[in-house]
């Protein structure tokens, strides 16, 4: 295990992150698959949140990752899900038929820590996710 810290902290903060598009439509494939990736990547860079693994499906992404203890997790999701949405939609402007209301996310997110798993089988299971 390898804590990472900042200023004054050393902290070894791990979080699996799952979330989905609205009504569970599968459309993360293709072209839009790769710049949603590039966009998420672009905004954890900015935030300073370390991407350990990450999974699209093509309703779904998976993320583990380490958020410093200066950001809240909702802060980072918001961010994250957020930017993704408002660029996919201006980038891709055949969604708007798909999805009215200027939404390409649901509501929420599923998180948990790697406290009671150890990393080792979430990232197990991440890889036996990415095969599918």
């Amino acid at each position: 295990m390898r804590y990472s810290s900042s200023a004054h902290t050393r902290f070894y903060h791990r979080l699996h992150v799952v979330w989905v598009t609205k009504y569970r439509y599968k459309v993360l494939q293709g072209a839009m698959r790769e710049r949603i990736r590039e966009i998420i990547r672009q905004t954890c860079e900015e935030l300073g949140v370390p991407i350990v693994r990450g999974v699209l499906a093509r309703d779904h992404v998976h993320m583990f990752l380490s958020i410093p203890p200066k950001l809240s997790l909702s802060d980072v999701m918001q961010r994250i899900k957020g930017r993704s949405s408002r660029r996919i939609q201006m980038e891709f402007p055949d969604l708007r038929k798909r999805y009215w209301g200027r939404r390409f996310w649901a509501r929420g997110y599923f998180s948990t820590t790697s406290g009671n798993v150890t990393d080792d089988i979430i990232m197990q299971y991440l890889e036996l996710h990415s095969a599918k």
